[in-house]
């Protein structure tokens, strides 16, 4: 893989490494917010969803299925969120593509309604 500008995910340490699949990474978070979250990156430096080719984009995708049947079996979570931050005011803090697989478990949060919607909370409660 090639290391651009310093990259985090261009120059993976070996045990973050969970496996490759075609032009995709994935790999465990440096900084978890549950047991198992998990990313999936592009090989290639590129900075949005947007800008991958095709089969970057079936190859990111596929190894979101691979790494949540391994989180399934390995963790067992109740459920789980998906997201990408694509962009600064996004809140993307490392400027090659990662998608979060954040796996979820039964009483992790006290009401999790809303999901991704907290993110403006008096936007969150709509039901």
């Amino acid at each position: 893989m090639n290391t651009t500008n310093g990259c985090p995910f261009c120059s993976l340490p070996a045990g973050r490494l969970m496996f490759s699949r075609g032009q995709a990474l994935a790999f465990k978070d440096a900084f978890p917010v549950s047991p198992g979250h998990t990313l999936l990156a592009p090989k290639r430096h590129v900075g949005s969803l947007f800008d991958l080719d095709h089969t970057e984009r079936d190859d990111v995708f596929s190894a979101l299925s691979i790494a949540r049947d391994y989180l399934m079996s390995e963790f067992k979570p109740d459920g789980f969120n998906v997201g990408i931050n694509d962009g600064i005011a996004a809140g993307q803090t490392v400027m090659h593509l990662h998608v979060h697989l954040i796996p979820r478990y039964a009483g992790d949060v006290g009401d999790p309604r809303g999901g991704i919607r907290w993110l403006f909370p008096d936007k969150a409660k709509y039901w």
